[in-house]
């Protein structure tokens, strides 16, 4: 399960993108889980596909099951895939490393015209 977490090169990629939540001063609550810690979670979840119940308790996602869901939920809002997707892109664009040739364009991902 070592091979699953996020490695520190695509870490410091996916680290500044994220949204930043401030901590309220006069009741600040519980601490914030580590948005690495989730990230990892939501990670195991599309690698294996198990369901957000069956993160492993043993690999310390019992308290982590539903704040994993809300991550991917309000990091998906705040379009923090998008723009990975954008950095990603424009870093391969960069090094020469993106071949167009062998890409497919699927109408699953596009809007069709509605039908009346």
């Amino acid at each position: 399960m070592d091979n699953l977490k996020v490695s520190d090169e695509l870490w410091a990629r996916i680290q500044p993108l994220l949204p930043v939540d401030q901590r309220r001063h006069r009741w600040p609550g519980r601490r914030r889980i580590d948005d690495r810690a989730c990230l990892n979670g939501i990670l195991l979840i599309l690698v294996t596909g198990i369901g957000w119940q069956q993160l492993p308790q043993q690999l310390g996602y019992l308290r982590l099951r539903m704040t994993c869901w809300r991550r991917l939920r309000d990091w998906q809002t705040a379009g923090v895939w998008d723009r990975l997707h954008e950095l990603l892109l424009a870093e391969l664009r960069a090094t020469s490393r993106l071949d167009l040739a062998r890409a497919i364009a699927g109408s699953s991902h596009c809007r069709g015209p509605a039908v009346r």
